[in-house]
This record gives C-alpha cells, sequence and structure tokens, in this order.
C-alpha cells in the first residue's frame, strides 16, 4: 500500500504519521484516504474533484504537474507526501 503523508496545515485532520492506502494512481489512492475520512477530501480537492489550486503532490520525491496529478500512476510501495503549494517573491 502507499504511504500518503499530509504536511502541518491538515495535522487537525488527519493523524500525524502516513495514511495507508491502495490505488494503481494518485487519485485511487487518495479516493481510498477520503473514504476513511471524507473531511480531508474539501482541503485537497475543488468541487469539480480536482486539485485544488494550492495543494501540490510529490510521489517518490517527484513534485507532479497539477494538471496530471490524479492520474499519475503509483506503486504499491509508493510514498506521496499532499502539501500546500507556496507562492512568491
Amino acid at each position: 500500500m502507499a504511504e500518503v503523508h499530509f504536511t502541518s496545515w491538515l495535522r487537525e485532520l488527519v493523524p500525524d504519521g502516513p495514511v495507508m492506502a491502495r490505488g494503481a494512481t494518485v487519485g485511487d489512492a487518495l479516493a481510498a484516504v477520503f473514504a476513511d475520512k471524507p473531511h480531508v477530501r474539501g482541503y485537497v480537492l475543488d468541487e469539480r474533484g480536482s486539485l485544488r489550486k494550492h495543494v501540490c503532490v510529490f510521489a517518490d520525491g517527484a513534485r507532479l504537474p497539477c494538471d496530471a496529478t490524479l492520474g499519475h500512476p503509483i506503486s504499491a510501495e509508493a510514498k506521496l507526501y499532499v502539501m500546500q503549494a507556496l507562492s512568491g517573491g
């Protein structure tokens, strides 16, 4: 199962440490997390089911492009990091 890590801005919603989830894609793994913790979904996905503008996901150390994140294939041993994207100058 993939390890899904959430950064501190979601610590009140998810437990410390990784959440284990099955899935062939990032979207599948997140759907498994949301099935168990539905209150997290709205912080990660918008009302259309797309990744929120200020959320980014890293899979096995690589930042995924926002428009392709949910369909990105992952292995059963993947490590996913869901975090708030930062911008500024």
